[in-house]
């Protein structure tokens, strides 16, 4: 492909972005997949080039733009002006440009949303927006129910060991993880440092009865399952729930791989949460609850899930992180232990939703963010039943 085909390439993904982040459709990422799916003609190169540039432009595009090309325009005019010349150059190009044509604003975030933010950064803002959109590492757990950290570490000398983590490691920029044997033989898990900090604040402990309310595809709930473990085996009863079955299912093969058996997995339907979980009401040792939120702690991951945060959508999750959470302190046994985790920075996601609960001791929080902490921005909170 020549830079002017990859350029209108790029347009034509983000034409799909701009759609996909209006109507809730799928994720940049799944997106440029698709894409180059039916267009085999591009190589391996043409591909890094363009999915580079398509997330270039999503990153400096705050607000949605009007159509991928309107976005490029924009991201051409403030940060390379290369691209300019390339609009009605020879061979598959995009078509001229046109007097007066619309160009996208540049910008970090919609301007809603670094108002919010700025209520929990103030001046600090600009530097916590640029470190939120910068490229993400690739970090993983070892998981201590297989492997030892300083073990795999002593393999991988340029595997950089995360301090602030039990089990964490970074990895250089590049690696192929699916070819690393530590992977292939469960040694390894992908989990981002902060999300390994979350899952370590609920302190779980082997013979526990542990609750992961949110389990999702089940990351932190294989952190749970190594923190419980005694011999070399989850020694407890650990409980996975979710209300999305595509996302549970692919808990039970991610368990196997990492020799986690034994955990209890829930598919709830959403409003008989506690129907479902009526046997273990007042009985858990601690409960988990990594609520559905914004993301906006993970915009380095996708940057265009800016695009598509509204108010009243925030509203809507707001509601349900407080339903958690006041179902979570009913499955409490008197001082059993709850933390609550968003992987977002937006105050209303985090000390908003800490409002006296009914039978908690008071809420202590912590914020993690990239620009100070090196991972993804997460609200952490943790409480006990009185």
């Amino acid at each position: 492909m020549t830079p002017a085909a990859r350029l209108a390439a790029a347009i034509e993904i983000l034409d799909e972005v701009v759609i996909a982040a209006r109507d809730g459709g799928a994720a940049a990422d799944t997106l440029i997949q698709r894409y180059f799916t039916t267009r085999r003609y591009a190589g391996s190169k043409d591909r890094r080039a363009v999915r580079d540039l398509v997330f270039a432009v999503v990153r400096s595009s705050g607000e949605r733009p009007h159509s991928g090309r309107a976005a490029v325009i924009g991201h051409a005019r403030a940060n390379d002006p290369a691209l300019l010349a390339l609009f009605g150059a020879a061979g598959h190009s995009p078509p001229p440009l046109v007097q007066g044509e619309p160009a996208a604003s540049g910008g970090l975030a919609p301007a809603w949303l670094r108002e919010m933010l700025g209520l929990r950064f103030g001046g600090d803002v600009g530097r916590q927006l640029v470190a939120l959109l910068d490229r993400a590492p690739l970090d993983v757990r070892v998981n201590s129910l297989k492997a030892a950290r300083a073990d795999v570490a002593a393999v991988h000398p340029d595997w950089e060991i995360l301090p602030r983590t039990a089990h964490g490691l970074r990895l250089p920029a590049g690696t192929v993880l699916e070819q690393e044997p530590d992977w292939q033989a469960g040694h390894i898990e992908v989990q981002d440092a902060g999300s390994q900090i979350a899952a370590a604040a609920l302190a779980a402990k082997p013979g526990e009865l542990v609750v992961d309310l949110c389990a999702g595809a089940g990351g932190k709930t294989l952190a749970l399952a190594a923190d419980m473990a005694a011999n070399g085996a989850l020694h407890g009863h650990l409980v996975a729930c979710d209300t999305d079955r595509g996302r549970l299912s692919q808990l039970p093969p991610r368990a196997q791989r990492a020799g986690a058996h034994g955990i209890d997995m829930r598919l709830l339907d959403p409003g008989q949460e506690a129907a479902a979980l009526a046997d273990l009401m007042g009985k858990c040792d601690a409960v988990l609850i990594d609520a559905p939120c914004s993301g906006s702690g993970t915009w380095r991951r996708n940057p265009e899930s800016r695009w598509r945060l509204t108010r009243e959508r925030l509203a809507r999750l707001a509601t349900t992180q407080a339903q958690l959470i006041q179902l979570g302190t009913r499955l409490l046994r008197p001082g059993g232990r709850i933390v609550y985790v968003v992987c977002s920075l937006l105050p209303a996601e985090g000390e908003a939703q800490l409002a006296a609960t009914p039978g908690l001791a008071g809420w202590s929080s912590r914020i993690l963010t990239p620009a100070d902490d090196g991972c993804d921005g997460f609200f952490i909170a943790q409480s006990s039943r009185l």
